[in-house]
């Protein structure tokens, strides 16, 4: 039967929330999740709850959610052990000017865990973190230039909109293509002497571009490489870390950094993040580096992160996610394939992702269709996936929900193959 068109979702109470919002805050809505970067008038703004793999809007629309926050739900949303273990540590306190015992149990934890990991600090985001890493990598080689390949976060060193930034500042990060030792060798030969570091998403996610694994052998070409220019070489694992191994990408790809960051799935959606890393270059953050925050030494993201490290290992949670998104890609390849549409089926099991391949004589066309078309049929089908960000695969989406998804992806693409003839 010939897929149907699904009619629009009823979302007033998200637009009109949204006109408010953007009374009393710039733009309404900060970064990414501004709806210019969905699909304006198709998807919701504002959500009310969550549960296990599923997300529900203030209009009570209920959507599979295989954006997954962006990366920090591994599991699912009000996940009970993590809630119970999180209120039983709010009744002892959580802000304190001292240190809890969580503290060294927690690092601890990451230490036994990450190949790279000597010693930790814990800090709370992404961002902290990869800035962290190269205040480290500055100090511990004194030098200023980065070398950077992947989105490391949204400060000065790093942000990719320029504005409010300072060119002293941002001239000191140059960026390298992933995939390509002759474009990182060039780059570092031109600053010979003066790179402090190399900071590198193991897994290639270029926005908008198909997420590479790494080509065999280059992790390790890149690690000899920047070693031998006297640079520390850094694994941005924020979004890889938990997800392809316990161990993170490192573990999995067998390759060990000077120093690694990980966030996101660490806590399963409370707000906390580590640098771990070779106790030689981390011991520059003890007197020569300085790093301080009110909110770092907060204990309830410590246990939730704890709660979550046990669900991971006692339910082998990336094992299962690497074999359920190897079956999920490759039902999606053949989807593709099936509707002759100009898409690359991208990414690695837990992190899933379609592209649309600009036609040479119908580039706008193709945009238009993936713009206007294809995520708005798979957002009125109760698919909650974003047009620039690749997917993820949460422990509780059900194997119903991933065929729903499937079933969702392909009836948007015959229906989108219908409207948008591409090259015809």
């Amino acid at each position: 039967m010939a897929a149907k068109e699904y009619p629009r979702l009823k979302l007033d109470r998200s637009m009109q929330m949204y006109t408010e919002a953007k009374e009393i805050c710039p733009g309404g809505i900060m970064g990414i999740r501004r709806p210019y970067n969905f699909v304006e008038g198709e998807y919701p703004i504002f959500l009310e709850r969550g549960y296990a793999g599923h997300i529900i809007d203030v209009d009570g629309n209920d959507y599979i959610d295989m954006l997954c926050a962006y990366g920090p739900i591994i599991l699912g949303y009000n996940e009970p052990e993590i809630t119970q273990a999180v209120q039983a540590q709010l009744e002892k306190g959580f802000c304190f000017s001292l240190v809890q015992p969580i503290q060294n149990e927690l690092e601890r934890r990451l230490v036994s865990l990450i190949p790279c990991a000597e010693q930790a600090i814990l800090v709370k985001t992404g961002s902290d973190a990869t800035s962290l890493a190269v205040r480290i990598a500055r100090g511990y080689t004194d030098r200023k230039y980065i070398l950077r390949c992947g989105y490391h976060g949204w400060h000065d060193w790093c942000v990719e909109v320029q504005g409010g930034v300072p060119e002293e500042i941002s001239s000191l990060t140059i960026e390298f293509e992933y995939g390509k030792l002759d474009d990182l060798e060039e780059k570092l030969a031109a600053h010979k002497g003066e790179v402090a570091g190399v900071i590198i998403t193991p897994v290639g996610h270029p926005n908008a571009k198909p997420v590479m694994a790494p080509p065999p052998g280059y992790l390790e070409a890149v690690k000899e490489l920047v070693h031998a220019y006297g640079a520390v070489l850094i694994f941005d694992e924020v979004r890889t870390g938990f997800r392809v191994s316990m161990g993170g990408a490192q573990e999995r790809y067998g390759v060990t950094p000077d120093l690694g960051t990980f966030g996101k799935a660490l806590a399963n959606g409370y707000a906390i993040s580590a640098v771990v890393g070779k106790r030689e270059v981390m011991q520059v953050a003890e007197k020569k580096v300085f790093v301080s925050s009110t909110f770092f030494p907060n204990s309830l993201e410590m246990v939730a992160a704890m709660k979550c490290l046990d669900i991971l290992e006692r339910e082998k949670v990336p094992d299962s996610l690497w074999k359920r998104g190897t079956q999920f890609l490759a039902r999606l390849r053949e989807i593709a394939e099936r509707s002759g549409m100009p898409v690359t089926v991208s990414g690695i099991p837990p992190m899933p992702y379609m592209t649309f391949n600009p036609h040479p004589a119908d580039k706008e066309k193709t945009y238009r269709a993936r713009r206007e078309y294809f995520y708005t049929q798979t957002i009125r089908r109760g698919l909650f996936i974003q047009p620039y960000h690749h997917w993820y695969i949460a422990h509780r989406h059900t194997d119903a929900d991933l065929e729903k998804a499937l079933a969702a992806i392909e009836e948007a693409l015959e229906l989108t193959a219908r409207r948008f003839p591409i090259g015809s």
